[in-house]
């Protein structure tokens, strides 16, 4: 007689589609009955519509079907909202004190960071007026779902995203909101995602200190914040903005990247600090928080993000960063 064991493993091998994560990776799974030589599998129906869904049994069926002791399989579905079955492990905001520093930049490479280390990893694009991660990862295209919610757009390495830009007639229109508005839709990425089991959730945060900040940090159940920011002199007060924000929310700064932090000569391999004199010592010395990282001005990682591949990125830089991310974030 199969055990629920042996169901379970069977079902890790039958991908949703569109979001080409399995049935357990997704969390769908509401139970497993087996009584004599019949079988009911009972799913969630989250997000997911009636064709979809026949998809699914269907696959199931043909997997199970035969199953030692098992003559008849039964699938089901019942009713169910996103938000009652994700299952997130750390919720990480990605925060700025001003614009323009590369936040985007840092949430993409921490969510890479964190894939190649054979996690679970989303990215929720909060950054409602200026979305870059779809462009910085190459995908587009509505999300797919149904009245009860919807799937997310996975990338190439199967990093499960969600922004604004999907939804939209064109990437290039503005979203002309206030910010209640604003707000809302971030509480609706966040409850009307199926996001599934996810090991880490990176959130792109707007710049700032604002309302919309505000609700990231009042919304979310968020494990922490890491600051990026830019060795400029400026940077040093807005740094301690987004700092005592944190702060004053209860939410932990996990640490620091400094983006655009030097330059380096192709012909000679010496360093240049194009911005000026690196801000990490005294932003670590201010904050109190760890340094996870020192990204160059690097021609190629801009180029892949222009082309929409920035999970190809490879750098000493890069493998630097990833081991101090990971080392805070585990």
């Amino acid at each position: 007689m199969a055990t629920k064991d042996q169901v379970e493993q069977k079902l890790d091998e039958v991908l949703v589609p569109m979001v080409t994560r399995s049935i357990m990776q997704m969390n769908l799974l509401r139970g497993v009955d087996i009584n004599n030589s019949q079988m009911k599998i009972t799913l969630s129906n989250a997000a997911l519509d009636a064709d979809v869904q026949d998809w699914i049994k269907k696959e199931i069926q043909g997997k199970l079907q035969g199953t030692e002791g098992i003559d008849v399989v039964n699938v089901d579905f019942e009713e169910c909202k996103p938000h009652d079955i994700n299952q997130v492990g750390k919720v990480v905001g990605v925060m700025s004190g001003k614009g323009g520093v590369g936040k985007s930049l840092v949430s993409g490479l921490l969510a890479v960071a964190m894939q190649r280390q054979g996690k679970a990893v989303g990215i929720l694009d909060s950054d409602i007026t200026g979305p870059s991660i779809p462009k910085m990862f190459g995908v587009s295209g509505r999300p797919a779902g149904s009245d009860t919610g919807l799937l997310p757009v996975p990338t190439k390495s199967g990093i499960e995203t969600i922004s604004i830009n999907f939804l939209l007639p064109n990437e290039d229109d503005a979203v002309i909101w206030r910010g209640p508005l604003i707000s809302k839709s971030i509480q609706q990425f966040w409850e009307d995602v199926l996001w599934g089991k996810l090991d880490y959730m990176f959130v792109d945060m707007p710049p700032g200190t604002a309302d919309v900040p505000l609700t990231v940090m009042q919304s979310l159940p968020l494990s922490g914040v890491i600051i990026a920011f830019t060795p400029q002199d400026l940077t040093a007060m807005v740094v301690r903005k987004a700092v005592n924000m944190a702060k004053q929310m209860n939410v932990p700064v996990l640490g620091l990247v400094e983006n655009m932090s030097y330059f380096v000569v192709p012909e000679t391999g010496s360093k240049i600090e194009i911005f000026g004199e690196s801000q990490v010592g005294r932003m670590a010395a201010a904050t109190g928080s760890p340094v996870l990282g020192q990204i160059p001005l690097d021609p190629e990682l801009a180029r892949l993000c222009d082309k929409g591949e920035i999970e190809k990125y490879d750098s000493d830089a890069f493998k630097e960063f990833q081991e101090a991310a990971t080392r805070v974030l585990s």
